[in-house]
């Protein structure tokens, strides 16, 4: 959609700038001079003719520039980044199976989506320039200079109308959004190649490995089942040692007087 709006803006455009030349004879003059221009902008040619205010006299003129390169570079990127998302749209969702076999598709999808975004900022950067040029050579001051009738005092020349620029400068902004889609989309497809997947693989690996060291003479052992140890219940629970106070009392004074 976003790549519609870049070339739509930029190739159905055409414009128009009128000029007045006012001749000190007025019979001469020429009050209504239209100019129209269009995309792929071969200014160099568009023909257009002026009174030189020298008896009946017309010169054949034409604009200076030629900008069609960055025009049609930029118009070309968009065309094909559309296509390129329409195929990549009915792949997602007619041919998932054949899209993730062997990883093909998504290493494709990666490499094209890297190589869009590349393009996308030179052909919007490209035609940014080339469109500040249009501006300039289409400047109805410009043009003025380039009437013979203009360049003498007695003579009035004036710009009538300018040409409307505004959807050409959507087109640029166009351009730039796509760049944007493009580039963020590179991490989305990135994810789909398993590579991503690949790469926190390992730190996985080694987390389930080192359990293996307390199952080993560690925690899990019974290290405090042993006789002797606090899992013996002989030790709290025999009535002859703790139970029988006459025991206790007995063997104490005949071991005593034994030892005497």
């Amino acid at each position: 959609l976003f790549a519609i709006f870049a070339f739509a803006t930029c190739g159905g455009y055409s414009g128009e700038l009128r000029l007045s030349v006012d001749c000190a004879n007025k019979s001469e003059s020429d009050l209504s001079i239209d100019i129209a221009f269009a995309y792929p902008f071969r200014l160099h040619q568009v023909n257009f003719e002026a009174p030189t205010c020298e008896g009946k006299r017309r010169e054949t003129l034409a604009l200076i520039g030629d900008f069609s390169s960055s025009a049609e570079f930029f118009v070309t990127i968009a065309v094909f980044a559309f296509l390129y998302s329409l195929a990549a749209t009915v792949v997602y969702i007619f041919f998932q199976n054949k899209y993730r076999e062997n990883n093909r598709g998504p290493l494709i999808d990666f490499i094209v989506t890297v190589v869009f975004s590349f393009l996308w900022l030179v052909s919007s950067s490209a035609w940014a320039k080339g469109l500040s040029d249009v501006k300039v050579a289409t400047d109805p001051d410009e043009v003025l200079l380039l009437m013979s009738a203009c360049k003498q005092q007695s003579n009035k020349c004036l710009p009538v109308r300018s040409p409307v620029m505004s959807s050409l400068n959507t087109s640029v902004v166009f351009g730039y959004l796509n760049f944007i889609l493009w580039a963020g989309n590179i991490w989305f497809v990135f994810k789909e190649t398993g590579w991503h997947s690949s790469g926190q693989r390992h730190p996985a690996d080694t987390m389930e490995k080192q359990p293996g060291g307390y199952n080993q003479g560690g925690y899990n052992q019974d290290s405090y089942g042993p006789a002797g140890g606090y899992n013996q219940p002989g030790s709290y629970g025999q009535v002859g040692e703790y139970g029988q106070p006459q025991s206790y009392g007995q063997s104490g004074p005949t071991s005593f007087a034994n030892q005497i």
